[in-house]
């Protein structure tokens, strides 16, 4: 007959096992939905939209989007945040270039911003648009995004540099504002 600590051990190592086996199953989908997430092969819409934050790294791919797309206009969230800074730089500079729509989401966060493209869609009659975020906010925006136009959003990532540490933690950050998405709708 097994003694009562053999039993709490036996426990104890289901439990660890099932945690663990539970851990490799979200790593291996938070690296499918964020690190490699499925994106659009962009073609020609009514914008281009770049997302705050990161604007280092996701600015560029939006010019290079609308000069190699011929898309009419580019549209920038500012922030007034340091990691926004070339973002609302460019805005700052270029306030009156009439292909260039500067907003700033209230909140400052992507809900605000998804509010924001909502409007700025219905204000300037657009039919479609691409969204440019960094590749682990792709699936949390474009949902947000579809949640707050019916017009056509097509999502375009830009690779960003950070190390394992940085990405367990976009993951973690990801996968609870991805559920947060799917239980409270913005739009």
């Amino acid at each position: 007959m097994p003694t009562k600590t053999a039993s709490v051990t036996r426990a104890a190592v289901w439990a660890a096992l099932v945690a663990t086996a539970g851990f490799i199953v979200w790593l291996l989908l938070a690296i499918q939905f964020f690190a490699m997430p499925p994106q659009a092969t962009p073609h020609h819409t009514d914008a281009v939209v770049v997302l705050g934050g990161m604007s280092r790294e996701r600015l560029p791919i939006a010019q290079d989007l609308q000069r190699s797309l011929d898309i009419p206009v580019l549209a920038v969230s500012t922030t007034g945040l340091s990691g926004n800074a070339e973002g609302d730089q460019l805005c700052d500079e270029n306030s009156g270039d009439p292909d260039l729509v500067c907003f700033r989401p209230n909140p400052l966060n992507t809900r605000g911003e998804a509010d924001a493209v909502a409007k700025l869609v219905a204000e300037h009659g657009w039919k479609s648009v691409t969204v440019v975020t960094s590749d682990y906010h792709l699936m949390r925006a474009g949902t947000l995004m579809r949640q707050c136009t019916n017009v056509e959003v097509q999502m375009v990532g830009s690779e960003p540099e950070l190390s394992a540490g940085a990405w367990l933690d976009r993951f973690v950050v990801e996968t609870g504002g991805l559920i947060d998405v799917w239980m409270q709708p913005e739009c």
